[in-house]
């Protein structure tokens, strides 16, 4: 693992003016699966895993068009992030992370991105022993941005460095590993953590060592009862003890598939005694669990059986839902 060590973080002013800026784009608590976010570092613009996904079918329900025309919205708002981004960081080679070059109706298609600078260094969680279907994501990164890519490693420059990788939740090879990504301005810390999901102390304690301010980290994935059996307090205790540490720690993502996850964050908050939110109440935003909430969507707002055939073959559009979505719901904001 990177280490946080020689990074000259130790002494800066905690209560200097931020030269930062940062900005959700695509979580669960803002109507997608991804984790993706923009820093904004001394006029210069790092967008880190520009993906989104859609739960392909959950509970024998492929996505509401509710839930398609957000994702429509937020993939629109990541594409136009990307034209003028300095740098382009991928966590992690998993569909709601990135670009694709086989995105299914419901992601980011990397034909989609149409114009980035030239000057725009692609950085990527690379390993010699990825798979081939990794792989391929890897070449369709390489082919649809015209640009080789950099490796997400060790010290990029004085504002960008990598943390790890660290193990996808828990350390198995299946799930592979992800990259952590640490911005500064010099006097305040920003710290990705892409689906970490707390399973280890280990990659806590590399987090606590960088001394950052801000966190953006995926929380355990509650919904998924069998997995989590035996485990809960574990990814509890880790994060409570993060929550201590940092000044604002922003939980979303696997956490926020299932309303557990609030309550999560709300404990988190009144234990620690600091600032623990989701990126919904970041942004200052309403909460649009809408992963968490697709059953209650088909029951209130219902869609007609070949819904999705039509909208494939570009027949249909989610427009109507939308309307009926905002007259519906007090909170609906898109």
């Amino acid at each position: 693992m990177g280490r946080c060590r020689n990074r000259n973080y130790g002494d800066r002013k905690r209560d200097s003016v931020w030269n930062m800026k940062i900005r959700m784009l695509g979580t669960e608590s803002l109507g997608v699966r991804g984790l993706c976010c923009v820093v904004e570092v001394r006029n210069r613009k790092i967008v880190i895993d520009p993906g989104i996904a859609l739960g392909y079918c959950r509970n024998g329900l492929m996505p509401h068009p509710v839930q398609i025309g957000v994702g429509q919205i937020i993939r629109n708002k990541i594409i136009k992030e990307l034209e003028d981004a300095a740098d382009i960081i991928i966590s992690h080679l998993h569909g709601g992370h990135m670009p694709l070059y086989d995105a299914n109706p419901y992601q980011l298609s990397i034909d989609q991105v149409k114009n980035i600078s030239s000057d725009c260094r692609i950085w990527i969680n690379h390993s010699d022993a990825i798979d081939e279907k990794k792989r391929r994501r890897e070449e369709g990164i390489v082919l649809g941005f015209h640009k080789t890519f950099n490796e997400a490693k060790g010290q990029a420059d004085a504002n960008l460095s990598f943390l790890g990788p660290v193990p996808h939740g828990e350390k198995t090879a299946y799930q592979g590993n992800v990259v952590m990504t640490i911005i500064t301005d010099g006097d305040h810390v920003f710290l990705h953590a892409s689906d970490i999901q707390f399973f280890g102390r280990d990659t806590v304690n590399e987090i606590i060592g960088c001394r950052p301010d801000t966190v953006l980290a995926s929380g355990p994935p509650l919904y998924l009862i069998d997995k989590m059996k035996n485990k809960t307090g574990i990814t509890w205790d880790h994060s409570l003890r993060l929550a201590q540490k940092v000044q604002t720690l922003i939980l979303d993502h696997h956490l926020l598939r299932c309303e557990e996850g609030l309550k999560w964050i709300g404990a988190l908050a009144e234990l620690s005694g600091n600032r623990v939110m989701c990126a919904a109440d970041f942004m200052n935003l309403k909460r649009h669990l809408l992963e968490a909430w697709r059953s209650k969507l088909y029951q209130d707002i219902p869609v007609p059986e070949d819904w999705h055939r039509l909208y494939m073959e570009n027949n249909v559009s989610p427009d109507k839902f939308m309307d009926l979505a905002r007259k519906k719901y007090a909170w609906f904001e898109y």
